[in-house]
């Protein structure tokens, strides 16, 4: 597989249809619509033998024509006509049926996929439910297990005075990123929403790893050809050391012991409040006395310098990556963690909390697929017709527009899973950011908008980012603002984003906390926003042995702007901005950061600020490396 970074690319012809005026969109007073009656066939542009190519062509796949579901025939059509010639004049007009005949071939580049098409399995929601059926049976069997062998608890007398919180199973299916089942899977998740404070628990939080994190150590395996490993701890919850007295019930179905005892909890269980911090605690103890090192850039990274070179882990919950280059290294910590926890390997990194990678002679390519697949479902999308931009060119929205939904719970759970897909796709962040506004009282105006969404990843689900092996250890990074974008605020939106040689590491579109008096202002403050991601990444980068030299270039479209930042100056239009904002001054003096000026058609960052049109959007995006998977 091989990365197309120089091949020309045509904006002048996206492939996915514009929507149009005239396209209806469903509010939810009558449910997303499940099923499109037009679809249009396009093919791919990419050259042959690529893997990773522009976006500038995903394939959109014809639907049936007729009402009915199936195609009609140029005859039926027109005995249809010839019929409607002999009704009286105050019959309704006979209904237009197309000529268009569908060959009932299935497109292949969708084979793939044809394990979600299939019945979803059902996951029972009570013990009553599942009791009786053989691979959950085997399930509860498995974490019955489990729990008696970490010892998590001792059968006590049940008496008075014992605060006793309840218990249940919870079941999934654990699926592979091609659909299959990988495994069906039962808790014992205590009820943790009966825990009192201060007595039950105290504190409660645990770092997890930040996504800029993740694409930072991407970028860095990438660039130094490091392998990428998975690693996986199984019941990991169950290894953390309680610090408080806790009585559950017994869970149903364990007939271990007299039935009249309780559980008094010696391990952590999953639904306590400080679970996932007494693991934490737990797996840190463990690897520091490896000879680990956290990293103060980010708690969840581990690191250990040895003469031979360096071992990077980075924990997601109870999800690693093993990186480094370092080969002896990594052997010695999955000795460590196998000792000490119930270890899985799971190989080279393919799939990590959703997002899919895959990996060439040429680089990473990382997207969220399954994920999309999953939300299209989700929102009764599947069938729907894409749309070659995420929002309509300069579209604003009041949080009055529209009626009010009568189900506003799918409108907050689809948003909710676009914002964690702009992890990957920063091409539909500036749209997330805005409908992200009106999770309160959600408007038909604004699910249109959601909508409008879903149907560009509709066409674009193998579209991701690319972390080419090329690349020099530079840093660089680009700032802009909408002035006064909020009709109901009128305060900015900030747009910026952050690269490590080709690959963009970090990007953030927001809606600033104060109102900017003029566009100069905005954009300083952005400037200012971006500084402080630019020193904490350097710091990050050190750790894991890229240096960045100074100082790092950052692209603002704005001269007036680059002035004040450069010279210290205190005016009119200035003198009310807030100290903080003034820390990228700091930086500029200090020779941390160059300011360069950029044109506003070269804007990379100008994508998360505002709705483009089509084939700005796509220039813009490709310049992002954003790059469709064949």
């Amino acid at each position: 597989m091989d990365l197309e970074f120089l091949r020309p690319y045509d904006y002048s012809t996206p492939s996915l249809a514009p929507a149009e005026e005239g396209d209806e969109l469903d509010t939810l007073e009558h449910g997303p619509s499940s099923n499109s009656s037009e679809g249009s066939s396009h093919s791919s542009t990419s050259s042959a033998g690529s893997s990773f190519t522009s976006p500038s062509s995903p394939s959109l796949s014809s639907s049936t024509d007729s009402d009915s579901g199936t195609p009609s025939s140029s005859s039926e059509s027109s005995q249809d006509m010839a019929g409607s010639q002999a009704d009286p004049p105050d019959s309704p007009p006979p209904v237009r049926r197309s000529t268009r005949v569908n060959k009932g071939v299935p497109p292949l580049r969708h084979s793939e996929f044809v394990a979600f098409s299939t019945p979803s399995i059902v996951v029972p929601a009570t013990y009553k439910q599942a009791r009786g059926i053989e691979h959950w049976e085997k399930a509860m069997d498995v974490e019955k297990d489990a729990l008696d062998a970490a010892g998590t608890w001792d059968l006590v007398p049940r008496r008075p005075e014992f605060s006793v919180i309840g218990s249940k199973w919870v079941y999934t299916v654990k699926m592979l990123p091609d659909g299959s089942v990988e495994r069906f899977r039962a808790r014992v998740v205590a009820q943790g929403f009966c825990q009192e404070y201060g007595v039950d628990y105290a504190e409660t939080f645990a770092p997890v790893a930040k996504m800029q994190t993740v694409r930072s150590l991407l970028t860095v395996a990438a660039m130094k050809g490091w392998a990428l490993l998975q690693l996986d701890v199984k019941n990991a919850f169950l290894h953390g050391d309680l610090k408080e007295v806790i009585y559950t019930e017994r869970p149903p179905g364990y007939t271990r012991g007299d039935s009249s005892m309780v559980c008094r909890l010696k391990r952590s269980l999953y639904g306590l409040k400080q679970a996932p911090r007494a693991w934490f605690e737990m797996f840190q103890d463990t690897i520091l006395d490896a000879g680990f090192v956290q990293s103060n850039s980010d708690p969840s990274l581990f690191l250990r310098h040895t003469t031979r070179g360096l071992t990077v882990l980075l924990i997601y919950v109870d999800d690693m990556i093993v990186t480094g280059n370092d080969q002896l290294g990594i052997q010695e910590l999955k000795q460590v963690l196998h000792s000490a926890f119930n270890l899985k390997e799971l190989g080279d990194l393919s799939y990590f909390l959703g997002l899919e990678i895959h990996r060439s002679t040429s680089g990473l390519h990382v997207c969220q697929r399954k994920y999309i697949i999953d939300l299209l479902e989700e929102a009764q999308m599947d069938e729907c017709v894409a749309c070659s931009t995420p929002m309509e060119q300069n579209l604003k929205m009041r949080s009055g527009d529209g009626d009010l939904l009568s189900n506003a719970s799918l409108y907050r759970r689809i948003v909710g899973s676009l914002i964690y897909l702009t992890h990957t796709r920063p091409d539909i962040s500036y749209a997330v950011q805005v409908v992200s506004q009106f999770m309160n009282a959600p408007r038909s105006t604004h699910w249109a908008a959601v909508h409008r969404i879903v149907r560009y990843l509709k066409g674009t689900q193998d579209v991701g980012l690319v972390f080419p092996v090329a690349g020099e250890e530079v840093m660089e990074a680009y700032a802009d603002a909408d002035y006064a974008g909020c009709l109901d605020t009128r305060r900015s939106t900030s747009g910026w984003c952050v690269r490590l040689g080709q690959s963009f590491i970090s990007w953030r579109c927001k809606k600033q906390d104060r109102v900017s008096k003029s566009s100069t202002e905005a954009e300083y403050r952005s400037m200012s926003e971006v500084s402080s991601e630019i020193v904490w990444l350097k710091r990050l980068l050190a750790e894991l042995g890229v240096v960045v030299r100074s100082p790092i270039r950052l692209h603002v479209d704005n001269t007036s702007a680059i002035r004040i930042a450069t010279n210290p100056v205190l005016h009119d239009r200035t003198k009310h901005i807030e100290v903080h904002v003034h820390y990228i001054r700091q930086l500029v003096a200090e020779g941390e950061v160059e300011l360069a000026y950029i044109t506003s058609e070269d804007q990379t960052a100008d994508l998360l600020t505002k709705a483009v049109a089509s084939a700005r959007h796509w220039f813009l995006a490709h310049k992002l490396m954003l790059r469709q998977l064949h």
